[in-house]
């Protein structure tokens, strides 16, 4: 029996112990998984029963963040606390500021001396660049025209959509990403525009309530009155110089009907009127005027009539013997 006695304080001992390793306090309820946008805040809640001792956060098995009783211990700026009491239990808030891609991955709260923890995943999304390359369009009514998106620099890829503020008799879009950047993804709308307006490209970011657009404004094209003019002038140079060509070609063709004996010189020839001949005949004696007398023993040979034609149509002269 007084063996009996002497074992109770020792087993007093133990249990003792047994309450200041933590046995007496637990994690009521874990952080839950968050996606945010890189750049932004994260915020993860743990909720222990009282008479905890020491809080650890960890990010990827990494302890960023501590908290005691009596006040949290910061080691990294980017991690900071916040706590509150409700009914009766603490609850510890780690808050992630300038959240980086790197971040995500299990975030876990701890106790200190306790095989208990809670944990959660944190995603985190990169909202990159959305443009129209294009910019503000000018087509033609009822004649299809088709309009790029792009989206570059997303974790992961959003989900594109286009609202349209345009009349139109047949609209349709399709997205798809770049087999060459993972990063990037296209969008391009087809349609058939009958009259002014907008077209909006925007890019919703999964999961989250978050997106961005790029609009442009669609234009009737109209023909100016400058490039009207711009046409006839065009085609009057087209016809000038058409006609410039038919007459060098027209002037420079050899008449083969023009045939000359001998040369003449153009003066001559523009000097003759047309259809002119001209006879040269010797004038005849009279009957009643006595021969002239010859000098020699024989007779002067009788001159032949000589006569000479010009014709202008053919330009052409030709000498002709009457016998």
């Amino acid at each position: 029996m007084e063996d009996l006695w002497k074992g109770i304080p020792t087993l007093l001992v133990i249990l003792a112990g047994l309450a200041a390793s933590g046995s007496s306090y637990q994690i009521l309820e874990g952080p839950k998984n968050a996606t945010v946008l890189e750049g932004s805040e994260a915020r993860f809640n743990c909720t222990v029963s009282p008479g905890w001792k020491l809080i650890m956060w960890a990010l990827n098995n990494t302890v960023v963040l501590s908290l005691t009783p009596k006040e949290p211990i910061i080691t990294n700026e980017r991690f900071t606390s916040a706590s509150y009491e409700v009914d009766g239990n603490f609850i510890s808030e780690m808050i992630i500021h300038d959240v980086k891609l790197r971040d995500a991955g299990h975030i876990k709260c701890s106790l200190q001396n306790s095989d208990q923890d809670g944990s959660a995943f944190l995603s985190v999304q990169v909202m990159g660049e959305l443009f129209i390359p294009s910019g503000n369009l000018e087509v033609t009514e009822d004649e299809p025209c088709n309009v790029t998106c792009l989206a570059v620099g997303w974790v992961p890829l959003p989900d594109i959509v286009w609202e349209i503020n345009v009349p139109v008799s047949h609209s349709s879009y399709s997205s798809y990403p770049e087999p060459d950047n993972p990063q990037s993804a296209m969008s391009i709308l087809s349609l058939t525009p009958k009259g002014n307006g907008t077209l909006t490209c925007v890019a919703n970011a999964k999961g989250l309530q978050a997106h961005m657009s790029a609009a442009v404004n669609l234009t009737m094209a109209e023909p100016s009155l400058e490039s009207s003019y711009q046409s006839e002038i065009r085609k009057s140079a087209n016809m000038k110089a058409k006609t410039e060509s038919m007459e060098t070609k027209t002037s420079g063709n050899d008449n083969y009907g023009y045939s000359s004996d001998e040369p003449r010189t153009s003066k001559e020839t523009s000097a003759l009127p047309p259809q002119y001949y001209e006879l040269n005949v010797p004038k005849q004696l009279s009957p009643r005027q006595p021969p002239p007398e010859t000098t020699g023993s024989e007779a002067a040979p009788t001159p032949r009539p000589h006569v000479s034609f010009m014709m202008a149509s053919p330009k052409k002269v030709r000498n002709v013997t009457l016998v």
